[in-house]
């Protein structure tokens, strides 16, 4: 009996095993993840900073995003700054704020990582196209809800 069943019997609702077994697929994925931003010698600070710097931010900003000081976000913009992937320049709008830019090269980088990323585990991969299908329906709807709770 899997873990996601013993939960289910002891009473957990399904949208709790759900989210379990999302976490389970997510969880199992670390160490190719690890393995992958390695190679480019970066480690998770470092890519989660390259994937949050769509636009200009401060790093006061990414420190909350990155659940950690200003201090710690200092020295992950600076390991990322001397390797020509991102930038600090003054906000407009207050002399005082550092925004964090991403540079061209920073976007290559996270690009070319995000695809090697994206590859789908076999666990995924090996799921029938119509279970795919739903899967990435049922995906979708929860991001959109996601994001329209951001708002």
């Amino acid at each position: 009996m899997t873990t996601a069943t013993k939960r289910r019997r002891a009473g957990t609702d399904l949208a709790s095993e759900n989210w379990t077994l999302l976490q389970e697929l997510a969880f199992s994925q670390r160490p190719r993840w690890m393995a992958i931003i390695r190679e480019y010698g970066l480690i998770p600070p470092h890519w989660i900073a390259l994937q949050t710097l769509e636009e200009p931010k401060p790093m006061g900003e990414l420190a909350k995003q990155l659940a950690c000081d200003n201090s710690n976000v200092t020295w992950i913009t600076d390991r990322l700054e001397e390797r020509g992937l991102v930038t600090r320049t003054q906000a407009p709008h207050d002399r005082r704020v550092r925004l964090l830019v991403l540079t061209p090269k920073g976007r290559r980088l996270r690009e070319e990582i995000g695809v090697r990323l994206a590859e789908a585990p076999a666990a995924i991969a090996e799921l029938s196209a119509k279970d795919q299908r739903v899967l990435h329906d049922v995906l979708t709807r929860a991001a959109e809800r996601l994001r329209d709770q951001a708002d």
